[in-house]
């Protein structure tokens, strides 16, 4: 028996063992997957979390739910990966072999990285919404909070989900709105980049949105450390921006593994083709999802096109075929603006978002770079067929895993 070793049961790892599981003969080849936690979250839910939109309990499932039968389940830490020796080493000592080993480990916030982000005010005025523990209890300070300067704050690029903490100050903006205390909340989003995201075009209609909820933009923030005692986050100018509340993303980082096993970059990223999705560390190993460093965005429905277009390319690095470079970047999520409604945006490598319709041409029914709310129900139905048809790989009818450009308004 052959074997192949999938290392991560988060979002890209389950659906690759999902598409996997279908595709190889069971009679020639052993499919494992290894994860240390028992929980499988749903991310993009924990946006909804501080907001009361959504319970604990809509966003987390037992990771064994969606293990596909026959698809062997290892619980248990990941201590090191010998390229050499086509070898797993986990914590408890077990050796597992592979003949092709795929890289799911995704990635983890690392607040110790900024001076000040953790420690005594850490889950009282500090808090950040990427962690289920970090969205629960700002769910409850803003449950009790009087109002005052609220500070949304971006660390480093990249991160999982670029659009949302943008999204996080929309949803502020609609929430104290409701609670008719908007006028006694301050909201300011603050930012590494130039401008409110990272492709221009996009940049130019969120800006827009900001300034009409009354939302300032500080560019160009490199945070340094923060003062929790005196509320203010410092730039490595200078620069202060005041705080009664923080909301912050801290720095995303690959898996530590990537560092003990002697592959990751600098921040634990696994050096990857960006087309192949092969990793440049040895043929017969491959990676997806967020754990990668290809220049794609970090989110759910870029690891989703990964997964249809890697599935392919280990079937034919089996048969001793060239790869296909068939991944161009795509992605396609929605963005809450608040007050029901959200923008969609689909773009990749090459393209910018631009308007048009999604997905199909000239139709839609989904409006691209357009508030409405049909996008923003469009969000909340999401949460449905990530848990039943994107980790069982099941077909998204309409949507392809190459970015179409039927139906946009390209310059």
């Amino acid at each position: 028996m052959k074997k192949l070793v999938i290392l991560g049961a988060g979002t890209a790892g389950t659906m690759m063992a999902s598409h996997l599981n279908k595709k190889l003969r069971k009679s020639e080849w052993e499919i494992t997957i290894v994860d240390q936690y028992k929980t499988h979250y749903y991310q993009p839910g924990f946006l909804f979390l501080p907001f009361d939109t959504y319970k604990p309990e809509d966003v987390k499932k037992s990771i064994d739910e969606f293990i596909p039968k026959g698809v062997k389940l290892v619980r248990e830490k990941i201590n090191i990966i010998d390229k050499d020796s086509d070898t797993v080493l986990l914590e408890n000592g077990t050796k597992l072999h592979y003949d092709i080993l795929i890289l799911a480990t995704g990635t983890k916030t690392a607040p110790g990285e900024v001076q000040g982000m953790l420690g005594d005010y850490w889950y009282k005025t500090i808090f950040d919404f990427y962690t289920f523990e970090g969205a629960l209890a700002l769910r409850d300070k803003l449950r009790e909070w009087k109002g005052g300067k609220l500070v949304i704050h971006i660390t480093e690029m990249p991160i999982k989900c670029p659009v949302a903490p943008l999204e996080f100050a929309f949803l502020a903006d609609s929430f104290f709105l409701n609670k008719g205390m908007r006028d006694k909340v301050d909201i300011t989003y603050v930012t590494p980049l130039s401008g409110a995201f990272t492709k221009e075009k996009c940049t130019t209609a969120l800006t827009y949105l900001l300034n009409d909820k009354n939302i300032k933009i500080v560019p160009d923030f490199a945070v340094e450390h923060i003062d929790g005692e005196n509320g203010k986050i410092v730039d490595y100018g200078g620069d202060e921006v005041p705080f009664d509340l923080l909301v912050t993303i801290p720095t995303n980082m690959g898996d530590d593994l990537m560092a003990r096993s002697g592959f990751g970059d600098d921040m634990n990223y696994v050096p990857t083709d960006k087309n192949t999705l092969q990793t440049k560390v040895k043929e017969n190993i491959f990676a997806l999802g967020d754990c990668t460093n290809v220049p794609a965005s970090k989110a759910g429905s870029v690891a989703h096109f990964q997964a249809e277009i890697l599935t392919e390319n280990i079937l034919l690095y089996i048969e001793g075929k060239e790869l296909k470079p068939d991944f161009d970047g795509h992605a396609n999520c929605f963005i809450e603006t608040g007050h029901g409604k959200a923008l969609l945006i689909d773009f990749n490598y090459e393209f910018e978002p631009v308007k048009g319709k999604f997905p199909f041409a000239g139709i839609g029914p989904l409006n691209l770079l357009t508030e409405s709310r049909l996008n923003h129900w469009g969000k909340l139905a999401f949460r449905w067929i990530y848990w039943n048809m994107l980790l069982p790989a099941r077909k998204l009818p309409f949507i392809t895993p190459k970015m179409s450009k039927a139906g946009k308004n390209f310059d």
